[in-house]
């Protein structure tokens, strides 16, 4: 017999459950996946991550995890958006839900949102949950009102997640913000930093000690860092998010992702969906294909996959212990795990960097993240490679070339040059 259900799920568990997700969260977020929302695994994996942030704070992880919950479920089971599809005009539409919300939904005391059931042994979602509390008055419940405080410390969490959304590149916009601004209350801070504020890359001689350290861990622990070499060469040069190379519920990058046009003869790498929601194709470069053959070879896999090839890109080297993957070994990393091995990584270089003298080269370099990988492979390629920004902005999935055009980066000598070679009637001197 299945566990009762409260009608709106909660998504999020307490601080020391949360990376382990839940069996009724992760079924419910996979059917949403499948049928109305594609990347509401994705969006559950990054708020996890960004709640898993604050767990040192207590008060602020409940009132954060409480806030999310209300706005996907929003989302996810009202509008069927996605976050990033969520607009100025539609947070308005969130709020006058919020002020005045289902019956059904409104609870009169506080419960734990999750609960252990002894049968199966498991934490379930609490059927006595709710995600609005109402008050009562001699024992009978009172109209539901939502303060002004309250609508304003809800929509600021909203927007701080948004401000998180941007920093991992995953949204280029934040219609919670936009609708504070023009709202009646007055914003005393700046909820988010600007995207392209982190939009720092690994110069030539940093990227080179990471791809040397890297090289070399792969002939010395091939068992462990053959995966660490690919994973490095397919984040640079097709500069991926991490969120499009790792799994979810929902998803699971497999090897039939990397594909050959028949007409051309070109190899690319398919991203199903990325925050645009849209799908995208990366050709890939001869060192992608060779470095894609040689980590298939070690994997004891064919030459290069088929359009039917299911297994996965970025295994786990032993079985999973918990979460949605227990007992499985040949299973997909998920973000946390990949972004902890680059950050590994990147560590190792930059001692490696520091040995060798580098030291200032070594203190930046451990700041750098997975997130600053996509960064260089796109600045390398528009300033070292010379790939047009067109070409640049599909490869990247920039919505606007004007986000592409902000990794251009010229010298005063090469502006001065350019300057002083520019006729006035092109026509003129051509004749």
């Amino acid at each position: 017999m299945k566990p009762a259900l409260p009608p709106v799920l909660p998504l999020f568990d307490s601080p020391e459950y949360i990376l382990e997700g839940n069996t009724a969260v992760n079924a419910h977020i996979t059917q949403l996946s499948l049928d109305n929302v594609t990347d509401a695994g994705l969006i559950i994996e990054h708020c996890s991550d960004w709640l898993h942030e604050q767990r040192q704070t207590e008060n602020n992880y409940k009132a954060y995890r409480s806030e999310l919950t209300t706005f996907l479920h929003w989302c996810f089971d009202v509008a069927v958006l996605s976050p990033i599809q969520v607009s100025r005009k539609d947070i308005a539409r969130y709020i006058a839900y919020c002020e005045n919300p289902p019956k059904e939904l409104i609870g009169y005391f506080n419960v734990a949102q999750f609960k252990l059931d002894k049968e199966i042994n498991e934490r379930i979602p609490n059927e006595a949950w709710r995600p609005f509390v109402g008050k009562k008055l001699l024992g009978k419940p009172q109209p539901y009102q939502l303060s002004d405080n309250a609508l304003k410390t809800k929509i600021a969490i909203v927007s701080s997640m948004y401000g998180y959304l941007i920093s991992e590149e995953y949204t280029e916009k934040n219609p919670a913000q936009l609708w504070l601004k023009h709202s009646r209350f007055t914003v005393s801070k700046k909820f988010i930093k600007d995207e392209d504020d982190n939009n720092q890359s690994f110069t030539e001689l940093q990227w080179s000690y990471v791809v040397s350290t890297v090289s070399e861990l792969a002939v010395k622990e091939p068992a462990k860092h053959q995966r660490s070499l690919f994973l490095i060469n397919l984040l640079y040069s097709c500069y991926l998010r991490i969120s499009e190379i790792s799994a979810r519920a929902g998803y699971s990058p497999l090897m039939s992702q990397f594909r050959k046009n028949p007409h051309s003869g070109v190899w690319y790498f398919h991203v199903p969906f990325s925050k645009s929601g849209k799908a995208r194709n990366i050709a890939i470069s001869k060192s992608l294909l060779a470095g894609l053959k040689n980590y298939r070879e070690y994997l004891g896999l064919t030459n290069l996959p088929t359009a039917n090839d299911s297994h996965p890109i970025f295994v786990r080297h032993k079985a999973a212990g918990h979460g949605r993957d227990t007992g499985t070994l040949n299973a997909n990393l998920g973000i946390r795990q990949l972004r902890e091995e680059i950050n590994t990584l990147i560590n190792l270089a930059a001692d490696k960097a520091l040995k060798d003298g580098f030291d200032y080269d070594s203190q930046l370099m451990r700041k750098l993240t997975a997130h600053n990988i996509r960064h260089t492979g796109i600045t390398h390629d528009i300033n070292l490679n010379q790939r047009p920004l067109s070409h640049v902005q599909a490869d990247a999935g920039h919505e606007s070339i004007d986000t592409t055009s902000q990794y251009l980066h010229t010298s005063q000598a090469e502006r001065d040059q350019s300057a002083q070679n520019k006729p006035l009637d092109h026509l003129k001197n051509e004749s």
